[in-house]
C-alpha cells in the first residue's frame, strides 16, 4: 500500500473505508461550491464514487491516483492526480479539504507530496489544476505549489446550482 507523509500529513489510498468521512464534506453545500460534480445527493453516490476509486487502485493501468489526507489518524479531505490518457507524463491535480480545516495549509501540503511522488515514481513532468475564477483558496493553493495561471475563462458551476 502506497503511503505518503509529509510534516503534519498521512495520505493513503482512499477507498470505501473513508464514506462517513467523505461523505460529510462531499454532500454539503458550502464544501462543495466551486465543485462541478458534487455535491453528493445520497450516501449511495458517495459510496459508488469510492468504488470506482478502488477499481482504479487495483487496475493494473490506474490513471487515477485518490488518496486521503488523513491529519492525526483523521480523514479530512482528499487529493488525486489523474493521468493523460494520450501523454501519461501530464498529469492533472485535484483536491478537496473539509471546511473544517480550511486556512489551514492542508491542500498545498498534501497536493506538494502527491506532485514530488508522481515524480519520482511515475515519471510525471507537467502538472495542471483547474478552478473557478470565485475560487481564491484553490488559487492560492496553486500558487504555493509552484503554478502558474496559463488561462482565466468564466465560472464553472457545481450540480446543484443555476449560477
Amino acid at each position: 500500500m502506497i503511503e505518503l507523509k509529509t510534516k503534519r500529513l498521512v495520505l493513503r489510498p482512499l477507498g470505501l473505508q473513508y464514506w462517513e468521512a467523505v461523505h460529510e464534506y462531499a454532500s454539503d453545500l458550502e464544501n462543495t461550491k466551486y465543485m462541478m460534480f458534487l455535491p453528493n445527493d445520497t450516501v449511495e453516490e458517495t459510496k459508488e464514487f469510492l468504488a470506482g476509486v478502488e477499481k482504479q487502485w487495483a487496475s493494473a493501468n490506474q490513471t487515477c491516483y485518490e488518496f486521503a489526507i488523513l491529519l492525526e489518524g483523521d480523514m479530512i479531505g482528499g487529493v488525486s492526480l489523474t493521468l493523460e490518457e494520450e501523454n501519461p507524463c501530464l498529469g492533472e491535480l485535484g483536491w478537496i479539504v473539509n471546511k473544517r480545516y480550511w486556512g489551514q495549509g492542508i491542500a498545498p501540503e498534501a497536493a506538494a507530496a502527491l506532485v514530488e511522488y508522481a515524480k519520482e515514481n511515475l515519471n510525471v513532468t507537467h502538472f495542471i489544476a483547474h478552478c473557478d475564477a470565485g475560487n481564491p483558496g484553490s488559487y492560492r493553493t496553486m500558487e504555493k505549489i509552484g503554478m502558474v495561471r496559463t488561462a482565466e475563462y468564466g465560472g464553472r458551476k457545481n450540480k446543484s446550482s443555476d449560477e
